[in-house]
């Protein structure tokens, strides 16, 4: 991992979502974001290239976050990622804590800064 910069996909089929968490996370010069709102397209970039951690919402009609963990953790098992969901139920949350994920966060967030200091603690762990 460079110590200068950290590689960080998010993939979220709300463009909303995307659009604030970029500008809010590239405002840190640490950080180079990059935003999917396909996870089919995320799943073909991010084998392509070295990232640092995934930002990854459950919830998406193309292919669900908890299919997408297991494919980045098949092609990079120690990939961080933090999983997003406004539709938290424990089952899921289990499951993504076995599937691999790093980290759990609820949105909408409680706030950007509270995402941002966890963000930077999965990504020094």
């Amino acid at each position: 991992m460079n110590n200068d910069k950290y590689s960080i996909v998010i993939i979220d089929d709300e463009t909303e979502i995307l659009n604030v968490l970029s500008r809010f996370l590239t405002r840190n010069p640490a950080f180079l974001v990059t935003t999917y709102s396909n996870p089919i397209s995320a799943l073909s970039s991010i084998g392509h290239s070295k990232v640092d951690l995934v930002l990854l919402d459950i919830m998406m009609p193309q292919m669900n976050g908890l299919e997408v963990l297991e494919k980045l953790k098949a092609n990079e098992p120690n990939q961080k990622v933090i999983m997003m969901t406004a539709y938290s139920t424990l089952d899921k949350v289990l499951k993504s804590h076995k599937e691999g994920a790093t980290n759990y966060v609820m949105k909408p967030f409680d706030s950007l800064q509270a995402l941002e200091k966890k963000i930077l603690e999965v990504l020094k762990s």
